[in-house]
């Protein structure tokens, strides 16, 4: 029976999460269960499932009166603290963005397993978390569904075997748009993705593919492969999430119906496949294929092209890339920029920003400080006005 920490409960991840330990009780015991500001949500949680502690990550509102008797627990220190509780076995690190890098650091340096779904983690901090998992001792593995098809088409191989990796991207909901067309798009269209359900932060980094490009950057701390080993190509029905070619020219592929639950419970049930009664069906090729590619349409989405620049650039670029991103995403879902402006505001941060190397966790929430300062002040200055807020209705991240 393994305990399982799970931060960032009520988001779409989280929520996966425990629809697949429901499936594994007899395997999987809720530890811990943290929120941002849903506090409802996570009342009603640890009422089900009763853990040892629960995690706001933000002061609930004044006259909060929860129905479940147990600990509650505040603030960013408690968020690090669950990471690196006793009697934890694994910690699913599902929180949004960079405030996900400080709980990352705190489970691999307290030697426990890591199921990692906050690329911003390595995005923003990538040597300081490989760090943290060599001196700790602790086992990261990948939840977003390329890098857990690498690692699954791996199992166990050395990375020394591997000529490169593909990732594949679904090209989001305006994959065949012309450029022209993106100035008419609004946070509803982009918050409708083809095939995958996701919280709202993710789906429009899906849209723009500075989601692709955070992967890129991710996969290449988590598997040591230099980017130019890294390729990404467009593959619409996602049922393909990432293909493996070896040195002898083989290839091999993760292939599986869009399902957040599959590299869940991979991540969970390492290194064993556990049966898992889902009803929904498996992979079919009569039924999804054929199996499709096309290439990353580079000029009509420019984040993917920074966001991998920033990577390859190394040092200060990538957390300003991550930390910039976010501000033009709330600033787009809030309807202060278009979607056409979200690069610009990225891209212009950036230019404020070199490849100074980040040495620790103070040098990186420095970066991301000022890069969003610079980023906020950016999308003010470029800011249409006229695009249509989205409804509270759509946040389902945390």
């Amino acid at each position: 029976m393994k305990r399982v920490a799970i931060l960032g409960a009520t988001g779409s991840v989280g929520e996966a999460t425990l629809r697949v330990i429901r499936r594994h009780t007899d395997r999987f015991r809720v530890g811990v269960l943290t929120a941002n500001r849903r506090w409802e949500a996570l009342d009603a949680l640890a009422l089900e499932w009763d853990p040892e502690f629960v995690v706001l990550g933000t002061e609930p509102p004044d006259g909060f009166a929860p129905r479940w008797s147990g600990e509650w627990r505040t603030g960013p220190g408690a968020l690090e603290g669950a990471a690196r509780t006793r009697g934890v076995d694994l910690v699913l690190n599902a929180l949004v963005g960079f405030a996900g890098l400080g709980p990352t650091l705190a489970a691999l340096g307290a030697g426990k397993r890591l199921a990692l779904a906050n690329k911003e983690s390595l995005v923003a901090g990538g040597k300081l978390v490989v760090r943290a998992l060599r001196e700790g001792g602790g086992e990261l593995l990948p939840v977003d569904s390329e890098h857990s098809a690498v690692h699954q088409c791996l199992d166990g191989r050395p990375v020394s075997e591997v000529a490169r990796i593909t990732l594949t991207a679904s090209g989001g909901p305006f994959r065949t748009w012309p450029a022209p067309r993106l100035a008419e798009v609004r946070p509803a269209d982009a918050l409708s993705h083809p095939t995958w359900s996701m919280g709202s932060k993710i789906t429009i980094d899906s849209a723009t593919l500075a989601n692709k490009a955070l992967e890129v950057i991710e996969a290449h701390i988590l598997f040591g492969l230099p980017y130019e080993r890294i390729d990404v190509v467009v593959h619409p029905t996602s049922i393909i999430h990432s293909v493996v070619e070896f040195h002898d020219g083989s290839s091999l592929a993760q292939l599986g119906r869009p399902s957040m639950e599959i590299p869940i419970l991979w991540a969970l049930g390492y290194p064993e496949r556990l049966e898992d009664p889902r009803v929904e069906p498996g992979f079919d090729p009569l039924r999804d294929g054929p199996l499709e590619f096309e290439p990353v349409r580079e000029d009509v989405f420019p984040l993917f092209r920074a966001g991998v620049a920033a990577g390859k650039a190394g040092g200060e670029f990538p957390v300003a890339f991550n930390a910039a991103n976010e501000v033009a995403v709330e600033s787009f879902l809030s309807g202060r920029i278009g979607f056409q402006e979200l690069a610009g505001v990225v891209i212009r941060t950036l230019e404020q920003f070199s490849s100074r190397p980040i040495s620790s966790v103070e040098d990186a929430r420095h970066v991301d400080a000022r890069a969003r300062s610079v980023a906020r002040k950016s999308a003010r200055g470029m800011g249409s006005g006229d695009a249509e807020p989205r409804t509270e209705e759509s946040e389902t991240t945390e």
